[in-house]
């Protein structure tokens, strides 16, 4: 494994170019960026393979960790997605067109409406959810476990201040 990595080439010649500048911001998050786009294709495949696109699975992965009856309100599913409202109408309305969930009257409040993920949405979100699993091992796959959950703790740590 090589010992410098192409982040490594970008903040050296950045710090020849302005050396007055702490470039140490960059050896974290510019390799956070590199493997948001490795992460962002490898996801792209997991969903592809199963037919779907990104959206689609946010969706119905929200609905499949309600549990069942995989049902939840078009609100959950915005808090969960964070989308607006008007894309999240037009997301159910494909899900639905594909088959993958169905509108009901919400059984708590006959004004509301709870979207119900059909056999076939869980049958689609479940291959998934196998498939991304074992794409994002591989991701991980050079760090041992141990260095896997100290870097999940690092991370969760940086992110508490963004959720």
């Amino acid at each position: 494994m090589p010992e410098n990595d192409e982040v490594d080439r970008i903040v050296a010649a950045w710090e020849r170019a302005h050396p007055e500048l702490d470039f140490s911001p960059l050896q974290v998050l510019s390799r956070v960026a590199r493997l948001s786009k490795h992460l962002d294709r490898a996801r792209r495949d997991a969903f592809g393979s199963s037919g779907l696109e990104p959206w689609e699975f946010d969706v119905l992965a929200a609905l499949r960790r309600e549990g069942a009856p995989f049902a939840a309100s078009p609100k959950t599913l915005l808090q969960q997605t964070l989308v607006s409202s008007g894309t999240m109408t037009n997301r159910i309305d494909r899900l639905v067109e594909r088959g993958f969930v169905e509108r009901h009257t919400d059984p708590h409040d006959g004004r509301g409406v709870q979207v119900a993920m059909t056999p076939a949405g869980r049958e689609a979100v479940d291959a998934a959810i196998r498939a991304l699993v074992a794409r994002e091992a591989q991701l991980l796959g050079a760090l041992p476990p141990a260095d896997q959950d100290r870097l999940a703790a690092l991370l969760r740590k940086l992110s508490l201040d963004f959720d």
